[in-house]
């Protein structure tokens, strides 16, 4: 009872002198005391404030980064001794876990033990707070850890950041000119590299060259690129262009700018859309045979030099006319976009085009430096296949996968859409879905061999006819090539005696293909 009273005496006594004392001398009693803990302590103290400077404006990118960093390594099941607030946003399902106020966590680094703490206090006569961390480091080692220390607190910071924050799906809305020409949806594409459609070798060549592109920071600068990456993507529809760009945007955790050219009104518009999109995304534009009239550019000069003005017609319809390019997006704009000087205006970008016939697209715009990798998409191989009976149906292995594997070999291979649209209609029942799979790979076996004895008839009945036509004036030129000619027009008729013989053997490939089918499935009780 006694030290309990002396400490209350002694706490008065504390409050009267913080009375009477001036205020600069408390500050200088406060500061000296301060000192002397320093100079006796075995460790050294850095404070990290919220906000650089006394305004409360600029935010200090640093406090954020230990922030982050904080929220990666703890966490209220492995980490017994702290006390943390829990918080969720609104555009988020991610519960993120803070230090609570005034309390400290440690951590260790290189062998060295170091503690944080969150100091939140309240400023007088006035709501807000004042919230900054303290950093707790050996005093004799302070010097040889500082620096490292932050910057692989920053550099994990980084990389959670990336991987827990929401990704966004953006487009433009036709004002790039004003403050933000995008608006954005929460990105939630389940396409992954695990569930695409792609043969082996060309899905590990893909995540290489993205896991190397990341990872890559270092190597740009250093030989003096921009960091960023381009991506051509060609091939037939539903050949699965937009489900690769899903699957590397959540490979990478990027977000996606769905570039619309159409509502690009000229090339300045364009700068400034460009200059608004983030670092780590992916910028899209698809169909790009087709957005704009592009490669018609080159040939509009010509056009203008001519006595009369004309309109031109691109290959996908649109007409455009030759003696104005003024409030349009030209191809030399679209060339600054992806290469030029205003490219470097932010970093870690990729970009994509898609198109579905690349010999439409300018050469431009599809060289080296522009479209670093062209990726060719077309129809599903066997692996493939197998992931799409994977997913659709659960089925790893099957009786008719040797039939289907020899359709596709024989040229009835189908597109991703094709096949997962079969299975997906016949989903409950694996057998049946793949016979329907089975069942359109013979027509369009059927149907190409079809054409191609059409193709053939019409050049045979072309051929006979110039053979006739030539016959006729040959004889009534010269009687004596009655019998030469004659040879040459039985040849003729050997030669398409020799297709007729190619078709039957095609027909008996398809009947002994239907046979075996039936055969397999009578046999194994499918």
């Amino acid at each position: 009872m006694e030290i309990l009273s002396q400490m209350w005496s002694l706490l008065g006594l504390l409050t009267v002198l913080q009375n009477i004392l001036p205020s600069q001398l408390l500050s200088l009693l406060n500061s000296l005391y301060e000192s002397l803990h320093d100079f006796f302590s075995l460790y050294s103290y850095f404070e990290i404030p919220e906000f650089n400077g006394y305004c409360g404006v600029d935010l200090n990118d640093l406090y954020r980064h230990v922030h982050l960093y904080l929220n990666s390594v703890n966490h209220p099941s492995t980490t017994c001794p702290s006390r943390f607030t829990l918080s969720r946003s609104k555009s988020s399902n991610r519960i993120s876990f803070t230090v609570a106020p005034n309390h400290t966590v440690h951590d260790s680094f290189n062998g060295h033990t170091l503690s944080w703490t969150h100091h939140v206090d309240t400023l007088q006569d006035s709501l807000d707070e004042k919230r900054s961390f303290s950093l707790k480091l050996p005093k004799r080692h302070s010097h040889a850890l500082l620096s490292p220390y932050l910057d692989f607190v920053t550099s994990r910071a980084e990389e959670f950041e990336r991987v827990s924050r929401e990704r966004r799906l953006f487009t433009n809305n036709g004002h790039g000119s004003y403050e933000s020409g995008w608006v954005s949806v929460p990105f939630r594409h389940p396409s992954t590299f695990e569930t695409l459609a792609l043969e082996p070798e060309l899905k590990k060549q893909i995540t290489e060259d993205l896991t190397a592109f990341s990872n890559g920071k270092e190597f740009y600068h250093r030989v003096g690129r921009a960091w960023k990456r381009g991506y051509l993507l060609y091939g037939p529809p539903g050949s699965g262009k937009s489900s690769l760009i899903a699957a590397m945007a959540n490979f990478l955790c990027y977000d996606v700018y769905d570039l619309e050219l159409t509502k690009v009104s000229d090339n300045s518009e364009l700068r400034a859309l460009l200059i608004q999109t983030t670092n780590r995304s992916i910028i899209v534009i698809e169909d790009i045979d087709c957005s704009v009239d592009l490669t018609a550019d080159r040939l509009l000069k010509t056009k203008r030099s001519s006595s009369h003005p004309s309109t031109v017609k691109d290959k996908c319809g649109r007409v455009g006319d030759s003696g104005d390019e003024n409030g349009r997006v030209t191809l030399s704009g679209l060339l600054n976009f992806t290469d030029g000087l205003w490219s470097c205006c932010g970093e870690e970008r990729i970009i994509v085009f898609t198109t579905n016939h690349r010999e439409n697209v300018d050469p431009a715009l599809v060289r080296c430096g522009r479209m670093d990798v062209h990726v060719s998409l077309g129809t599903c191989g066997m692996h493939a296949f197998k992931a799409l009976a994977m997913n659709y149906v659960g089925v790893e292995s099957h009786a008719l996968f040797d039939v289907v594997e020899s359709c596709i070999r024989s040229g009835g291979a189908l597109t991703p859409a094709q096949i997962g649209e079969i299975l997906l209609r016949n989903r409950r029942d694996a057998d049946v879905a793949i016979k329907e799979v089975l069942s359109a790979m013979q027509a369009k076996i059927l149907g190409n061999n079809h054409r191609e004895l059409t193709e053939g008839c019409h050049r045979e009945y072309d051929d006979t006819a110039k053979t006739a036509e030539s016959m006729d004036r040959a004889l009534l030129e010269s009687p004596e090539n009655w019998e030469s000619w004659q040879g040459k027009f039985g040849g003729k008729k050997r030669k398409e005696g020799s297709t007729t013989t190619t078709w039957e053997r095609k027909v008996k490939f398809l009947v002994r293909l239907r046979s075996l089918t039936k055969s397999d499935s009578g046999r194994r009780g499918v």
